[in-house]
């Protein structure tokens, strides 16, 4: 079981804009079936977890429906609307909690944090976080939310060309 954040960056390392907005991300080309496209990677996915924005965004951009099919850990402090039979579990809880609530849940399969970057930040700090994976869109947004708002050693695992991103996957290097 690895526990991943898997997302995409700008040029100069942001996920979002200021207002949250993922636009830009849109209008890139990329091949779903590609290298390290999202259709693979989501299939070894057993649970994952997001912040109140990401959330937020996924229900105003995908017609309020619910996306996924894996149980799902929204953090935030307020209270959300959540679509009726969707497995979305809203929280307040320590990141350590609720991965091993994530782990139990996915059945063996790998845990996704999806978004956003201080969110992975905290699994990180925590020693849970094991994969990065970023896509590198050609594009710079001068500002917004950044990647990781965090130092991390991380180790290049694998990297490939998919239409317009250049896919990059990084292993969490532990502090020994």
């Amino acid at each position: 079981m690895t526990t991943h954040f898997y997302t995409a960056s700008s040029l100069d390392g942001f996920i979002a804009t200021e207002d949250h907005s993922l636009d830009w991300l849109f209008a890139q080309e990329i091949d779903e079936d590609g290298p390290m496209a999202y259709g693979e990677f989501i299939a070894s996915i057993g649970a994952l977890a997001m912040g109140a924005h990401t959330f937020e965004w996924v229900m105003d951009n995908d017609g309020a429906r619910w996306g996924y099919e894996q149980p799902a850990w929204v953090f935030t402090t307020r209270e959300l609307d959540v679509p009726e039979g969707a497995d979305v579990r809203l929280t307040r809880a320590d990141v350590r909690d609720v991965h091993a609530q994530m782990v139990e849940a996915a059945g063996g399969r790998d845990v996704w944090i999806v978004g956003g970057g201080d969110l992975a930040g905290q699994f990180a700090d925590a020693g849970l976080l094991d994969e990065v994976w970023i896509q590198y869109a050609p594009v710079t947004l001068g500002a917004g939310a950044p990647v990781l708002p965090r130092a991390l050693d991380l180790e290049l695992i694998d990297v490939a060309r998919n239409r317009s991103f250049v896919c990059a996957r990084h292993r969490v290097r532990r502090a020994e």
